[in-house]
């Protein structure tokens, strides 16, 4: 095995801890056991014990889940099942491996190249990929930059607008509604709350508009609707500078219209990047 610096252990085991790779077995558990009860189906205490040994793919979609950021999701006809994963999300981020080695290479490209502008991610969840943006940083010691950290901390809006057609607001997701005191607390825990890191706390429409960000080099938008998703471009797009990275999380999440959002703002403001898949659910472009 090749031998790596203490900088790139570090990366590597943060991205394992924020995706929760490394007790993915008590997430293959969790499932399992959420499973018995909506099914009423008999739980066996040595798949508890053994998680490997659970009947049927859990094993293999979770592992898959870390890698791809997908989310699991039950079948059947339990009136419960659309909201399994309130009860079976318990990473501090659900964007997956390959979403986080984007985020490195985004920010490790930044820094080398010089590329103006601070990192933000508007739609943090429990804020695993902002705290992930500040480690680099760290890592790199780099502080002249802020993680800027955008959400409602109420979970999504609900739909407003005839392209959104899907609720996923607090009412049907709450596990989506994680608080600012939660975040904070999860970046204390990792040892990585300082100035560097500044919150904005409200609906993208309300905040955006007049946040003290002069320009951004990252800017990561995950706002699953049509509406979040136009309200970050449209008020953030033109703070990118040049050689700066859009990465769109949710831009090919089935039932969501944020895909339509991007296409649209693209189509009205005659960008022509490139876009570059990350994964089978996201894609990114850098500014030219």
């Amino acid at each position: 095995m090749a031998k790596k610096d203490i900088k790139s252990l570090y990366i590597e085991l943060l991205k394992k801890v924020l995706v929760n790779e490394i007790y993915i077995e008590n997430e293959m558990k969790i499932f399992y056991l959420v499973s018995g009860l909506l099914f009423n189906t008999t739980v066996d205490l040595k798949h508890v014990l053994k998680p490997e040994t659970i009947p049927g793919n859990i094993p293999q979609l979770v592992r898959k889940s870390k890698l791809t950021g997908d989310s699991l999701n039950m079948v059947g006809d339990n009136a419960e099942i659309p909201n399994t994963r309130n009860f079976t999300e318990y990473a501090h981020s659900m964007i997956g491996r390959k979403r986080m080695d984007n985020i490195q290479h985004c920010v490790e490209t930044i820094m080398k190249e010089n590329i103006a502008g601070d990192l933000l991610e508007a739609g943090v969840w429990r804020g695993g990929a902002t705290i992930f943006m500040r480690a680099l940083l760290m890592v790199h010691g780099d502080e002249s930059r802020k993680v800027w950290v955008a959400d409602s901390f109420d979970g999504v809006p609900p739909p407003s607008l005839p392209q959104d057609k899907i609720d996923i607001s607090k009412s049907k997701m709450p596990m989506l509604a994680v608080s600012l005191e939660e975040v904070k607390s999860l970046f204390e825990r990792y040892e990585l709350l300082d100035g560097q890191v500044q919150f904005l706390k409200g609906w993208f429409k309300d905040t955006l508009p007049s946040a003290a960000i002069e320009k951004l080099s990252l800017l990561r938008a995950d706002g699953d609707l049509y509406e979040s998703t136009w309200d970050v471009l449209s008020n953030l797009y033109h703070k990118v500078t040049k050689g700066g990275f859009v990465i769109i999380d949710d831009y090919n999440e089935p039932g969501l219209a944020c895909k339509e959002a991007v296409h649209d703002f693209r189509r009205l403001h005659n960008i022509k990047e490139a876009l570059v898949p990350i994964d089978e659910m996201s894609v990114f472009w850098r500014k030219e």
